[in-house]
């Protein structure tokens, strides 16, 4: 029986309508607010991971739903030409299914965005676009976000799901400064390649001197990939890049002669988003009052072990089950019992994501070294993936999947 208690949500991205499905599940009446005008193309491309479809499993006929590639192999290239070849494959993700249930999906991040949108809809949950944080005030039973057109809402309490450039983020710990990585990533949707041995089923890792590139399936007939490598600073839009640019890089960078599927991969691609990778200071605190942040707002992550949406998923699942601990008739619950909830997710989701955030920079060092002695070395660890698969599959085992 619902209890009417409005949750107000900001951001309409990946999180967002996850959350208010859970909610609403619960009892809540969420309404979640999104800064853009309506879906856009930006963006590339989501793996979708065995925690991560564990937590949108519990929402009936979605997972099913899904547009997506099945992945089952991991292959691991060298386009060094003074090591060059195939260094090693595992089938750790059909290993993953058989010990979770779930493997690994690639998923067009238009497709999958406009489908979780699309869900969130049917079940009733109110989206509204055109909205943008810009203040947050909260007193004892409730919180009242303003927005850049004027108007305002109150709510019993916000989620903050907006993204790498958070304002719920902002309002509640100030501006911080992101600090430019010096990798800069290039990424492309392309025609899966028909020739040569290319695995359709495969993410495909490719590594060279101070470059990286990655690849894998987001539906039957096309191949998402993201060419890492070491440039000057570039903004952190994810849009697409002008036309001539992207011939350029098509037809002429480096990835264009690779092999392993590299070069068609390039050279086909159908549009190109070039990107800066940035670093932001880690938060110790998650939440203010009735205030509370999740995925990118709380911890944001360089994309290399592909972990961002699906800890974000992981986030979610924790809260919606405090929620229903410590709040269950769903009515709004007064600040001391959100503290209460609050604190929890923060005690178990911290340490988890820090170890992650941590992880995946230490991958983007390793994967874009400079130098053949260097890369030869990078190379051997490659060789021996396999002795790692243990390691690996724990990152799986988070909270979602306990």
């Amino acid at each position: 029986m619902s209890s009417h208690t409005k949750v107000i949500i900001a951001g309409c991205g990946i999180a967002g309508p996850v959350l208010a499905v859970y909610l609403k599940n619960l009892g809540y009446a969420p309404i979640v607010y999104e800064r853009l005008d309506g879906l856009t193309t930006s963006g590339v491309s989501l793996c979708l991971q065995p925690n991560g479809l564990h937590v949108l499993s519990k929402l009936t006929g979605l997972v099913e739903s899904l547009e997506g590639g099945p992945v089952a192999r991991l292959l691991y290239h060298s386009a060094l030409p003074e090591d060059e070849g195939l260094l090693s494959e595992t089938d750790l993700p059909t290993k993953l299914k058989k010990t979770y249930g779930f493997g690994m999906l690639g998923v067009e991040r238009a497709t999958f965005h406009r489908q979780l949108v699309e869900y969130a809809e049917k079940q009733g949950v109110q989206i509204v676009w055109g909205h943008q944080v810009v203040g947050v005030e909260q007193d004892d039973d409730s919180v009242t976000v303003k927005f850049h057109n004027g108007k305002t809402d109150t709510g019993s309490f916000l989620a903050g799901c907006d993204g790498l450039h958070s304002n719920t983020r902002i309002s509640l710990f100030g501006k911080e400064e992101a600090t430019f990585t010096g990798l800069v990533q290039v990424g492309g949707l392309s025609p899966t390649p028909t020739t040569g041995n290319f695995d359709h089923h495969a993410l495909i890792n490719v590594y060279g001197n101070g470059k990286h590139f990655i690849t894998y399936p987001v539906n039957e007939t096309q191949n998402s990939w993201a060419a890492t490598l070491q440039e000057p600073e570039a903004k952190e839009s994810w849009k697409h890049i002008e036309h001539d640019a992207q011939e350029k890089f098509k037809n002429n960078s480096d990835f264009s002669s690779w092999g392993a599927g590299v070069g068609e991969l390039v050279h086909h691609a159908e549009r190109v988003t070039k990107y800066g990778l940035y670093d932001r200071p880690e938060l110790q605190q998650w939440h203010m009052g009735r205030v509370v942040l999740l995925g990118d707002a709380a911890h944001p992550t360089s994309p290399h072990i592909g972990q961002g949406a699906n800890q974000a998923f992981e986030d979610i699942a924790l809260l919606t089950s405090l929620l229903q601990k410590h709040n269950p008739d769903a009515k709004s619950p007064p600040t001391d019992i959100l503290t209460t909830i609050f604190t929890e997710y923060e005690r178990t989701r911290i340490p988890r994501t820090a170890a992650l955030v941590e992880e995946a920079r230490k991958q983007g060092e390793l994967r874009v070294v400079s130098g053949v002695a260097a890369c030869k070395e990078r190379n051997d660890s490659y060789r021996e993936i396999h002795r790692q698969e243990e390691t690996i599959m724990k990152r799986y085992a988070g909270l979602a999947l306990s």
